[in-house]
């Protein structure tokens, strides 16, 4: 998986080197605890450390964006067609 996207607030934030399955388990345990914070990059490109707190009753939505096909060593074959799954 390339990054998963996050809405928060109205904004977007990001997640790298994280499964989408990490990700919700460390919601799930903030949920648990009543609250809890994450870690994420602000917008996209450079990375800037933003941390969203997790409660009950805050709206987040999460996007898993995936590698284009040909792209798991870096490289995108321009002949592939790129159509997310």
């Amino acid at each position: 998986m390339k990054r998963i996207d996050i809405h928060y607030g109205g904004e977007l934030y990001s997640v790298g080197d994280t499964s989408y399955e990490e990700l919700v388990e460390q919601i799930r345990q903030a949920l648990e605890n009543g609250h809890g914070w994450i870690d994420v990059n602000d917008g996209e490109g450079a990375p800037r450390p933003a941390h969203l707190l997790i409660a009950p009753g805050v709206p987040i939505s999460l996007i898993p964006i995936p590698e284009p096909p040909g792209d798991e060593q870096g490289e995108v074959d321009p002949a592939v067609p790129f159509s997310p799954s």
